[in-house]
């Protein structure tokens, strides 16, 4: 049967795998065919995400990205790539006045160094094929919209999705597509840490749709990126986010 989203006989890296949206791209990328190599720094949760994909050859790597030499190590020990999705991230929410070098910082290299850093890697040990997909996952934060508290988290999403122009343009001659997928709010633990019922119901009042996402929504946004559908777009910011830019 015809399948345009098709992944099979693809091998895609999944970072951030162990939960959110990045267990359900790995779920995703495994139900339409692909090889998956899942990475993060929980092993239990590695295993967990590994035992809900479908299909075989699918494995796991424990992994600090914040880590320089471990994301060498990493690399190294991957098989060459047709897709790569880079969701590892953490949020956090500190107004201007509340703003530290260490909080920055910490942002700052998860959200942003880690991502980079793995992208130069995979480009210098040559673990991408020609025709590969890397898929950045930034944010509606920074890239479309802003809102109160948001600074470091929208500053760090913001310049991801700069680097993947860049990355895009510069890559672009190997056959390697840079695009990404920037999400609002969307139904994660992550979300749920940082926010109560009171302050979601408020927040509802602004998305059109009058929900936030779900990870496999968002998933499936990065499964299109990955998939030979869109093997003429690259440097896209695809934004999915329930209409909330248009309030």
């Amino acid at each position: 049967m015809y399948n345009p989203f098709s992944l099979s006989g693809k091998t895609v890296l999944v970072t951030g795998a162990s939960s959110g949206i990045g267990r359900a791209t790995a779920i995703e990328c495994s139900k339409m065919g692909a090889t998956v190599v899942l990475t993060a720094r929980n092993e239990e949760r590695l295993q967990e995400t590994l035992r809900q994909l479908e299909g075989e050859g699918h494995r796991y790597i424990v992994a600090d990205l914040t880590d320089e030499e471990a994301v060498c190590t990493l690399v190294r020990e991957l098989p060459l790539l047709e897709g790569a999705v880079l969701n590892a991230g953490i949020m956090g929410l500190a107004p201007v006045v509340a703003i530290t070098a260490a909080k920055l910082e910490q942002m700052q290299r998860i959200n942003l160094n880690a991502p980079i850093l793995l992208t130069r890697q995979l480009a210098r040990q040559k673990k991408l094929a020609n025709g590969a997909s890397i898929v950045f996952m930034a944010s509606a934060a920074g890239v479309y919209r802003t809102s109160a508290g948001n600074a470091i988290y929208a500053t760090t999403k913001s310049g991801l999705d700069a680097f993947m122009r860049t990355a895009a343009l510069e890559l672009a001659g190997k056959g390697i597509r840079c695009n990404s997928v920037n999400p609002a709010m969307t139904e994660t633990e992550a979300i749920a840490a940082v926010q109560d019922a009171a302050m979601k119901e408020k927040d509802l009042a602004n998305y059109p749709l009058r929900r936030y996402g779900r990870p496999e929504e968002v998933a499936q946004a990065a499964v299109y990126l990955l998939s030979d559908t869109t093997r003429w777009m690259t440097g896209t910011a695809l934004k999915i986010d329930g209409g909330r830019t248009l309030i």
